[in-house]
């Protein structure tokens, strides 16, 4: 739920941007479009995306992970970088906003890689773990309703393989977090799951300070 990095300078933002970023023309067109939308906040930053798509590549995945998709940036950004056969299991409740993430996904020719589940992304998950998918998914992503955040990490974390990586958005909260005068219930259920991952010892953990905080949780092989 942001679209920069958090804490640069303008000037330090746009040559971060200037000498990083790698962006599709694909996604700069839907980052534009999204930019539009009243609910644009939703929107994860670029350089996140690139880092995610990199990630993805790094571990080789082939089957991931999306609770919570808006308007399609992230889950373009990971099917572009899985290889032909890859696989995006994406949850999300708007057929609304999903609808653009269709669109683009059909230009960029990577619509056949992506599953959309509309439906409460917790009902989605226990279907997976249902149907025998636990220990099967190499990446999930997690940008959702904060409310359901702890839910959406344990149920990922059966169903990713050991090695494989949970990335979970919004961690810093624009600073709320650290703020013991914020005490308002997204915040509070943000600040519990981190506190929660620093001392679960089923992972590997790393708070990477990029948009507005991404903790990465490596299941334990």
């Amino acid at each position: 739920m942001a679209n920069q990095t958090l804490g640069l300078s303008t000037q330090l933002y746009d040559y971060l941007l200037s000498v990083s970023l790698r962006e599709p023309e694909i996604l700069t067109k839907l980052r534009q479009e999204t930019a539009q939308h009243p609910m644009a906040r939703m929107q994860i930053a670029p350089e996140q995306g690139q880092f995610m798509a990199l990630l993805v590549q790094l571990i080789a995945a082939k089957k991931t992970l999306e609770i919570g998709v808006f308007t399609g940036y992230s889950s373009l950004a990971v099917a572009l970088a899985l290889p032909k056969d890859g696989k995006v299991v994406a949850c999300d409740v708007s057929e609304e906003y999903t609808a653009i993430a269709r669109r683009y996904w059909q230009q960029a020719g990577v619509d056949r890689k992506i599953d959309l589940h509309i439906a409460p992304a917790l009902d989605t998950l226990d279907g997976l773990i249902a149907a025998g998918e636990g220990d099967s998914f190499d990446f999930a992503f997690i940008d959702a309703d904060k409310s359901n955040y702890d839910g959406y990490y344990e149920r990922a974390l059966q169903l990713v393989r050991p090695g494989g990586l949970i990335a979970i958005d919004n961690v810093l909260w624009f600073g709320q977090v650290a703020d013991p005068q914020v005490q308002d219930n997204r915040t509070k259920k943000i600040r519990a799951l981190n506190q929660k991952l620093h001392e679960d010892e089923r992972i590997n953990l790393s708070l990477v300070p990029i948009a507005d905080g991404l903790t990465l949780a490596m299941k334990h092989i």
